[in-house]
């Protein structure tokens, strides 16, 4: 393990654990409609907030019928507004299908509704297809200008400067917080340059995680918004009261995967009871490389493997997904990770 990784594990001794937060793609089940989507949104918010998850952040994607976030910044306006004190964000914005200009000013106004409770994630990838990219008006080169379009965003959150003509209204001075969204060693780099927090998108792209946490701590340039690196890392969970119920549900993220493959996305389908006559073998290991930093079982088993996981790669933070079929099952799910969060916190506090 890299030093710098070792490093950060070590200091979990005597330490809680690092707090968990929760990724909502608003998934759309099959056989039900995005307007269910987003109030089972809110319901899990809601019950996250009274768990103790620390952010509840939504995500960006466009021309996907088993996603009802694509309008993020509405849907986080949705959630902030009926929740009370958990942060909401970003995870996130697809910053290249956008003019930073637009940005600073909706999550200013975010700010300016629900102060101190905003996050603002953004990421280079468009979200989307070539043909939704363009339909978004989009140049399919924009990602390249994704570090300059980083700065503007800064700037126009941060402090009028002297002889400023255009500025974000609300969004001026706000410094909503932003976070570099990555999946490869050019986020890292990055949020390292600019001093930036990190999240980690290894809930479905874990290749590169540990390599780009150690860049991402060896090159962290303090910064006026954080004087030392911070990374998020995303995981799936699910979590049910045995290890073969768990299984069960987690078929349908499996599901979604190998249909990717296929392409053929869709709406969120239903578990199955076994997920080997349903993929290929070649569909089955492209998959389960992408699900790796998967955590499926009993709140024993969930709790004995993220120990291990947080303890490799020193996470500051997790970021949990959670694509379930069934609501009440993905309640529960998140409901059982707050008590397993709460167990590691109580064994650590007796380490």
């Amino acid at each position: 393990m890299p030093p710098a990784v070792l490093s950060a594990s070590a200091k979990l001794i005597g330490k809680r654990m690092p707090p968990f937060s929760v990724l909502d793609l608003a998934p759309v089940p099959q056989g039900a409609t995005p307007a269910d989507a987003l109030r089972n949104t809110l319901d899990l918010a809601q019950h996250a907030e009274r768990w103790g998850y620390r952010r509840y952040w939504l995500a960006e994607h466009h021309n996907m019928v088993g996603i009802a976030s694509a309008a993020t910044a509405v849907v986080i306006g949705h959630v902030a507004g009926g929740t009370r004190a958990i942060r909401v964000g970003a995870g996130g914005i697809m910053l290249p299908n956008h003019a930073p200009m637009i940005i600073a000013e909706q999550f200013g106004t975010l700010e300016t509704l629900y102060p101190g409770r905003i996050d603002l994630g953004v990421g280079r990838a468009p979200g989307t297809d070539q043909r939704t990219l363009r339909a978004l008006r989009r140049d399919p080169t924009s990602a390249d200008a994704f570090p300059q379009d980083v700065l503007e965003l800064q700037a126009l959150l941060g402090p009028l400067q002297s002889g400023q003509a255009v500025q974000a209204v609300p969004g001026t001075n706000l410094k909503v917080p932003i976070w570099i969204l990555g999946s490869s060693l050019f986020g890292a780099q990055l949020a390292a340059m600019l001093g930036l927090p990190y999240a980690f998108a290894s809930h479905f792209a874990p290749n590169a995680l540990m390599q780009a946490l150690e860049v991402y701590r060896a090159k962290f340039q303090p910064s006026e918004q954080l004087d030392r690196p911070y990374a998020m890392v995303g995981v799936n969970v699910v979590a049910a009261e045995t290890d073969g119920e768990a299984r069960r549900l987690f078929t349908s993220v499996q599901q979604q995967f190998a249909n990717m493959f296929r392409g053929t996305r869709g709406q969120l389908q239903p578990p199955i009871d076994d997920i080997e006559t349903y993929w290929s073998p070649s569909e089955k290991a492209q998959a389960s490389n992408m699900l790796a930093c998967s955590f499926v079982g009993a709140a024993e088993t969930i709790r004995q493997d993220l120990e291990s996981f947080i303890e490799k790669t020193g996470a500051d933070e997790l970021m949990v997904a959670s694509a379930i079929f069934d609501h009440s099952a993905r309640l529960r799910s998140y409901e059982i990770l707050a008590d397993v969060h709460e167990t590691l916190n109580r064994q650590d506090a007796f380490a």
